[in-house]
């Protein structure tokens, strides 16, 4: 029970992070009010403090290299020519 609720969690801080959309992740939770929600913006702020929307691309063609870059959190994308 524990990890589940700690997955919806996780899932609400980091939906509210990308999208700063409260009422969105309210009705994504089912929330009757919006002060519930409140928890998972505080949750966001701290763990987001003093960090920006900027990202880092980074491009690896050698599945070793692939490889470090997914154990570090990036995500794969694949293009075809």
């Amino acid at each position: 029970m524990f990890l589940s609720v700690f997955s919806a969690c996780e899932k609400a801080t980091m939906t509210y992070h990308k999208t700063k959309d409260p009422l969105y992740v309210k009705e994504m939770l089912g929330h009757k009010s919006l002060n519930t929600t409140l928890l998972h913006i505080q949750l966001e702020k701290t763990l987001f403090k003093g960090s920006s929307d900027e990202f880092t691309v980074k491009v690896a063609q050698e599945p070793e290299k692939i490889k470090v870059l997914l154990q570090v959190c990036f995500e794969y994308v694949c293009e075809k020519d």
